[in-house]
């Protein structure tokens, strides 16, 4: 059954309204599960969401869920999984120096809606929401997040030889002394990569078998020549 991703600042009051979803959409006929963060990180979160989707059962994710990707990931699990989701923005939250950076949401993204945002003591608008997780036909899963079988023997070779590659000519550049907002060029590949921050090997690995675990459920040989810039754009929009 659907998907519920609260996202907001720390302080802005989402477990609450965690709460509040549980409250209200769970009762005899569906269980409301609520995956809220914890050790293990993004990647464990993701797990756990992917155990709980069901065709039956309501999944609420308790998380600040802070940037574009990460929200991205939940849009592609549900998906996958065949089922209807929906954003709730807990807006507000005391703010600080230390807090991660947020990036809004925004509905002209197809993962960031439909979109509710609340604020405060403001009640949620649960009649809206009901109507987008259980009154809307979820959308069918996307060639991108539906499972195939390798087309070609070399596709998983190619894919594994382009993006270590690119790694290893992020990496270069950075101990070569690159700035951030300088241009990362990857040797015979048109498009390049603008960091804004430097980003260690740990981070861009993860990242890595991201792109590779979403490619290869689209696999395609006219794709091949395309994978080291396809690659690099996902970087440009999970580096923030």
């Amino acid at each position: 059954m659907p998907l519920v991703v609260l996202c907001g600042r720390p302080g802005s009051g989402k477990s609450r309204r965690a709460s509040e979803l549980q409250a209200a959409l769970g009762g005899p006929e569906r269980q409301a599960h609520v995956v809220a963060e914890a050790e293990g990180g993004r990647s464990a979160l993701r797990a756990e969401v992917e155990r709980r989707l069901s065709r039956r059962d309501v999944v609420i994710v308790d998380a600040g869920n802070e940037l574009r990707s990460i929200r991205y990931e939940l849009y592609c699990a549900a998906r996958q999984a065949g089922t209807a989701r929906c954003l709730l923005h807990c807006a507000g939250g005391p703010g600080g120096p230390d807090e991660p950076p947020f990036e809004a949401p925004d509905p002209q993204n197809r993962w960031d809606r439909p979109l509710f945002t609340v604020q405060g003591e403001e009640p949620l608008p649960l009649d809206a929401i009901r109507a987008a997780l259980f009154d809307s036909a979820p959308p069918p899963p996307h060639r991108a997040t539906r499972t195939q079988p390798l087309q070609s023997s070399s596709f998983l070779h190619q894919l594994d030889r382009v993006t270590q590659e690119v790694l290893a000519a992020v990496m270069d550049a950075q101990r070569s002394g690159a700035q951030p907002g300088e241009m990362v060029r990857v040797p015979g590949v048109a498009e390049g990569l603008v960091l804004s921050r430097p980003v260690s090997m740990a981070e861009l690995s993860r990242l890595r078998r991201q792109f590779i675990s979403y490619t290869k459920m689209q696999p395609r040989d006219e794709n091949l020549p395309q994978l080291a810039g396809m690659f690099l754009q996902y970087l440009s929009r999970s580096i923030q």
